[in-house]
């Protein structure tokens, strides 16, 4: 196959995944960005792919569709298999396991690349992709930690992660709410969300020489069709409406992500926030 025919099998692809039968055209959206993703890549059949922070396999499947029944998908996540709603990750990896797909899978959940006991032999993966997990990482120093860590395992990563630099005005509401999130991580009230370490791509770039990669191509990619400007507003508003949340914060972080999330509701619409713009990075 083609790496190029991927978006074309986009919605077979998300016919496989258990979310998409709560949310099908949400599911299908989400599988055309990374099938698209996966395309620019030009990741093969027959590749070996590691895929960092899979969570409940949204880029999982499309990378198993593209190494074809030749190759393998090593699927990692630290979160514990009950983790996730409305369907957690255990229910979701156990669907694509049951299908066609599922041959080409291992999962690996609970799993942290850091911890000396997982280990893989050096060349061991044609590739190793990260797609939109880093802002998930604890800290800065955990992910720098984590790309080399990988490096010696990988002879290529492919990374993808959201823009921080807004581009248009409908896109604040998404910057916002991350903002605040990473904000209140920092401060050392913490949560569950997908938004814990935000960064930008200028720092991504700067990090990865001291990990041992070296990029050789980085480009803005589309996100128009995503939902996940909404998903951030209103895990933001949470937030702030947390008393446990806030509770955790000094006073003047307080009364600022209090205020912050007042200007937010004044600026976001009650849906149809239009996602950040993301970025693809390779490096080698």
């Amino acid at each position: 196959m083609n790496p190029t025919d991927l978006p074309a099998l986009a919605p077979s692809i998300a016919a496989a995944m258990a979310a998409s039968d709560h949310s099908p055209d949400v599911q299908l959206a989400q599988t055309r960005h990374r099938a698209s993703l996966v395309a620019g890549w030009g990741i093969t059949p027959g590749s070996r792919v590691l895929e960092l922070g899979c969570g409940q396999g949204d880029m999982t499947a499309v990378l198993a569709e593209a190494v074809g029944p030749g190759g393998r998908v090593v699927a990692v996540d630290v979160a514990d298999p009950s983790y996730g709603a409305p369907v957690t990750l255990g229910e979701s990896a156990a669907r694509l396991s049951a299908g066609r797909l599922g041959p080409r899978i291992e999962f690996r959940f609970g799993t942290d690349v850091l911890d000396p006991s997982a280990v893989f032999p050096d060349g061991a993966f044609d590739h190793v992709v990260l797609a939109h997990c880093s802002w998930y990482f604890a800290s800065l120093g955990q992910l720098r930690d984590t790309l080399a860590r990988v490096r010696p395992w990988a002879r290529r990563l492919c990374f993808t992660e959201w823009d921080l630099t807004p581009g248009t005005g409908d896109r604040l509401a998404h910057l916002l709410a991350v903002l605040v999130q990473g904000q209140a991580e920092a401060a050392g009230s913490h949560g569950e969300g997908n938004v814990r370490t935000p960064f930008s791509r200028e720092t991504l770039l700067r990090l990865l020489p001291g990990t041992g990669w070296t990029a050789d191509a980085c480009a803005p990619v589309d996100t128009a069709e995503l939902q996940d400007g909404d998903w951030e507003v209103a895990a933001c508003l949470e937030l702030a409406a947390s008393q446990e949340r806030l509770a955790a914060l000094a006073e003047p972080v307080r009364q600022l992500v209090l205020s912050q999330a007042d200007v937010l509701r004044a600026v976001a619409r009650p849906r149809g926030n239009r996602a950040l713009a993301a970025y693809s990075v390779t490096a080698r």
